[in-house]
């Protein structure tokens, strides 16, 4: 059963996740955001989900694991269409949306493929193994984009503030959970800093896109910066 502090993690996540729908649809960005906040609205009903598995059956049961590791692919391509969404944004004036629809379908395949092979060999819950497979791939795929969307942006001098901070906090969110496995390897015998650390990530994106929402307006502009002309 959850202790006193990942109750306070789960229900702040789960009140983050809920904002930004909110703040989103207040701010009548909910339409121009529409697989982010898609994205948002599956992670909430995930976590009411995953919290009502656990009071009934608890966290050792296989309802929760399998609840747990299904529900866990299924936000992981949410999150991977929500990147791809961004990736249309920065790229709307070229034109590009067709060939990234395309681009991402082939990704997303060639990742589902890769994963299949992976767990091929097995015959014992292989349904499950390819969730957790698929899950972890895409996350690593959803990594490497995010870098290359932030790349990107710096490339074209896209100056839209919200877009911005809603990649920057994606970048951030990645890196967060991929140092945060680093270190846990590394130092295992953390354990119980890990224990408190690790469910406060799950906290960053929420947090990150919900400030965005409500915080930066759609028309916000960052100056790009110039190369100063020193007269002789």
């Amino acid at each position: 059963m959850l202790g006193p502090f990942e109750c306070f993690v789960w229900l702040l996540c789960t009140l983050l996740e809920a904002g930004v729908v909110v703040c989103a649809v207040r701010t009548r960005s909910f339409r121009r955001y529409f697989l982010l906040n898609v994205y948002m609205g599956l992670s909430f009903l995930v976590s009411v989900g995953r919290y009502t598995v656990l009071r009934h059956s608890g966290v050792d049961s296989l309802e929760y694991a399998y609840f747990y590791f299904y529900s866990d692919a299924l936000l992981t391509i949410g999150l991977y269409f929500a990147l791809l969404s961004l990736y249309s944004l920065v790229f709307d004036e070229m034109k590009a949306e067709r060939y990234l629809r395309l681009g991402a379908f082939l990704l997303l395949g060639a990742t589902a493929w890769f994963s299949y092979e992976i767990v091929n060999q097995s015959t014992h819950r292989m349904l499950t193994h390819f969730a957790f497979e698929l899950s972890q791939n895409l996350y690593f795929v959803g990594l490497v984009l995010t870098y290359v969307l932030w790349g990107a942006i710096f490339k074209l001098r896209e100056s839209r503030t919200r877009l911005i901070q809603l990649v920057l906090a994606l970048g951030i969110y990645f890196s967060a959970f991929a140092a945060n496995y680093a270190l846990r390897n590394l130092y295992p015998n953390l354990q119980p800093v890990w224990h408190f650390v690790t469910p406060l990530l799950g906290c960053i994106l929420p947090a990150a896109w919900m400030f965005a929402f409500l915080q930066v307006p759609e028309e916000a502009r960052l100056v790009p910066a110039r190369l100063a002309v020193v007269p002789r």
